[in-house]
């Protein structure tokens, strides 16, 4: 009985009122969106799906694939704020459709979805009642545009995407727990290259300015430059008399050198763990600028990897770019509590870096190449390098801290300067980088666990990581982080299917 307000008509037409009407009973009915089982949920509970879910063979696969994530402990925002928002497990879950159904584009994801309409109903979109739907909602105005689905992706919180990573590798730990095995003992790291959509990497585009990178493209301003290989030697099909080596008074043209494959784009890093007869496993990703050197990454995956694992993997696998002081550290730790147990190691090739190969006597001093031990004259503090760390600098032994000897007995070119010296950090990863014998059995089985970021890497290919039709840096990232969360779901299917079929259900098997 409250008064009309002057401003506003009261005699509104049944069109008017009937979408306010759809909203409300979206409030009260059971069935509304922010209270709508999760995937999680239903996969333990299949009774409460409708009837038209129940019989959808394209929904029910994908409750299987979709469900072991802990979508019931999904990081969502605040559904009440507004009304009919959509979810961002909503989106997430699409998203891992769209990668396993390959398709291109949110129009074409939507349209999916349109299609299926008894996926929109699993995924948990909000929806828009119809009565005359056989579905009882109208599919096309229940999802959002193809635009703001982007918009969506892009703006989609890191952390959810890697709460979800995280349940993955929780999943395989449980599946693989009653089989005996333990799920990365032995990890392998790599990056891979990510090629951004812009001309500048298009060779038949005009571009004044293709390699200059202080002027990033227009078209995704978040990309950076970045070489994919980087070699020195004489270009396939160039007559090898045609000039002579490099030498620094001769040097030889440009165009007959191969120097490197360069693109505008990004690189994800991956941890990745090989269980024999069991395949291969995403434990821990990264994506960043294409500028950034391998050894960033090294911090921020294993940081994830530990916590994800609950403990630090003893083994890894790295390629020669990863040759540094603190991943050796990192991994020399005692496998037991025993005084006298066997300790962890990173197979990481010698990348020849800093002039000879060190070699060490038994109270861990470097020897020069008169096999004499050197002195240490100071120690200082570097800052200048990605991780800060004491450094020590080694004289020659025959001129410090006294001169003994007249002349060096291999006569080294720097004994008229004042000798040899070496400087290398204060730390025993610096030792084990030189000492470590890569000529074993031991190094030898865990550097050919690097194939399992080769596997991964493949799988990441057909899924199209590579070549992203993305324009922003986002929300590439957070479409490399769902591409390995399908990988580790399929992984999942497959260990599943086999013990389903009666294999691998012993310690022996595995």
């Amino acid at each position: 009985n409250a008064p009309a307000h002057p401003k506003r008509n009261l005699n509104m037409t049944s069109t008017s009122i009937l979408p306010w009407f759809g909203r409300l009973t979206q409030l009260v009915r059971p069935g509304r969106p922010w209270v709508r089982p999760d995937l999680h949920t239903l996969g333990a509970h299949p009774d409460r799906l409708p009837p038209f879910v129940q019989a959808s063979v394209v929904a029910q696969r994908y409750l299987d694939l979709l469900s072991p994530l802990a979508w019931d402990r999904f990081p969502e925002r605040n559904l009440a704020w507004r009304p009919a928002p959509v979810p961002y497990a909503a989106l997430a879950a699409a998203c891992l459709i769209k990668l396993d159904q390959q398709l291109v584009s949110m129009g074409r994801l939507r349209q999916y979805l349109v299609d299926n309409p008894a996926l929109i109903w699993l995924c948990g979109f909000p929806l828009q009642p119809a009565a005359g739907a056989p579905c009882g909602f109208d599919p096309d105005a229940s999802l959002p545009t193809a635009r703001h689905l982007t918009r969506m992706l892009r703006e989609l919180p890191a952390d959810a995407l890697q709460f979800l990573l995280t349940s993955s590798v929780a999943v395989l730990q449980a599946e693989l727990a009653p089989c005996g095995v333990h799920l990365g003992e032995c990890i392998a790291v790599d990056t891979k290259h990510i090629i951004a959509w812009v001309k500048e990497n298009n060779p038949k585009a005009y571009v004044s300015n293709r390699y200059d990178k202080t002027q990033p493209p227009a078209g995704d301003p978040d990309c950076k430059l970045g070489c994919k290989r980087r070699h020195n030697r004489r270009a396939p099909g160039t007559d090898e008399q045609a000039a002579p080596p490099t030498p620094a008074q001769n040097p030889r043209a440009a165009k007959t050198v191969a120097v490197g494959e360069f693109y505008w784009g990004y690189a994800s890093g991956v941890v990745a763990t090989k269980v024999p007869a069991w395949g291969e496993f995403v434990l821990a990703e990264l994506t960043q600028p294409f500028n950034q050197p391998d050894v960033s990454y090294f911090e921020p995956l294993l940081t994830a990897t530990e916590q994800r694992l609950g403990f630090r993997p003893p083994y890894a696998a790295f390629d020669a770019a990863f040759d540094a002081f603190y991943i050796y550290e990192y991994f020399d730790q005692p496998l037991t509590d025993a005084p006298d147990a066997p300790h962890g190691f990173a197979a990481v090739p010698f990348s020849g870096r800093g002039g000879h190969k060190l070699r060490f006597n038994a109270e861990g001093q470097p020897l020069c190449q008169a096999e004499l031990a050197m002195p240490p004259r100071y120690t200082f503090h570097n800052k200048t390098t990605r991780v800060a760390h004491d450094r020590i600098r080694y004289a020659c032994p025959l001129r410090w801290p006294e001169p003994t000897a007249e002349a060096c007995p291999v006569n080294h070119k720097q004994w008229a300067k004042g000798g040899c010296t070496t400087t290398i950090p204060a730390s025993r990863g610096a030792r084990l980088r030189y000492q470590l014998d890569r000529e074993s059995d031991a190094y030898k089985d865990v550097y050919k666990q690097r194939t399992a970021t080769e596997r991964i890497n493949s799988q990441a290919v057909e899924l199209g990581i590579e070549r992203p039709h993305l324009r922003n840096g986002q929300a590439i990232a957070h479409l490399n982080t769902l591409i390995y969360i399908l990988i580790n779901l399929r992984a999942l299917q497959r260990i599943r299917q086999r013990k389903a079929n009666g294999g691998g259900t012993s310690p022996k098997n595995a």
